[in-house]
């Protein structure tokens, strides 16, 4: 009966939907890591894989949220460099940030050095289930921190918290394989997502050494550099259709 008197005030419905869709947001650059990882699996783990990692980000988050004393330990300096202090939180976000850094990169290394074919043997060759899944639960606890001090400083009721993640991490999943299925049907997407992973591990670097830079600013530029390049893939499309209509000459389109 507690449980159910948090929600017994509009105010209390307005901070579930308002945090759910800040989860939602903050969500994004998961559900592209997760993308980007089982994309690297054979074509029937893929959605398992999508799903346990989605499933291990909500345990995390929850877990973080259950453990509120020991997350505001986190802030507290453990050592200082000159006049500046580290706390467990900074390294988290420092080691984390360097891990998507190096693997970012050298998934867009791969990316541009063969094609679907070395792709292919690529898979074969690195990709486990279970290695797959740890890289997922070590990179969740770090997107966590940002998810769990976000739920914190918006809301008191941890209630409310916990079912705005899970609504969050629901609508991921059901996206999941749909945005899955996008990034790897266009190389250029995936190349882009592959870049915002490498911004975003930039970012998280800067945030251990306490350089703050807004979220809103790296979501608006991904936001305007994914238009720009749905634009392109439809003027590609189009372009392709029309040549396929050129009259023939010669064994040749014709061409203005």
């Amino acid at each position: 009966m507690e449980f159910l008197q948090v929600f017994t005030t509009p105010e209390a419905w307005i901070a579930l939907a308002t945090l759910a869709m800040l989860e939602i947001v903050l969500g994004i650059d998961n559900i592209i890591f997760i993308t980007v990882l089982v994309d690297r699996l054979p074509k029937h783990q893929q959605q398992k894989g999508r799903i346990i990692g989605l499933g291990l980000a909500m345990f995390t988050r929850i877990l973080l949220l259950l453990s509120l004393s020991w997350m505001m330990g986190l802030v507290e300096p453990i050592f200082s460099l000159g006049d500046m202090g580290f706390s467990g939180r900074d390294l988290i976000l420092f080691f984390g940030g360097l891990f998507l850094l190096y693997k970012a990169s050298a998934e867009i290394k791969e990316l541009m050095a063969g094609g679907e074919e070395e792709h292919e043997e690529a898979v074969g060759k690195k990709s486990s289930f279970m290695m797959t899944l740890a890289q997922i639960a070590v990179i969740d606890i770090v997107f966590s921190l940002d998810s769990v001090i976000t739920a914190v400083g918006m809301v008191k009721e941890v209630e409310i918290m916990i079912i705005a993640i899970v609504i969050a991490v629901g609508v991921m999943m059901f996206a999941a394989k749909a945005i899955g299925d996008f990034v790897t049907a266009f190389p250029s997407i995936k190349m882009l997502a592959l870049c915002f992973l490498v911004i975003v591990g930039a970012v998280l670097v800067a945030e251990s050494f306490e350089i703050h830079i807004p979220k809103g600013y790296i979501y608006g530029a991904m936001g305007f550099s994914l238009i720009v390049e749905l634009f392109n893939i439809r003027m590609r499309k189009n372009h392709h259709m029309e040549a396929c209509d050129l009259p023939e000459v010669g064994g040749r389109n014709v061409t203005a």
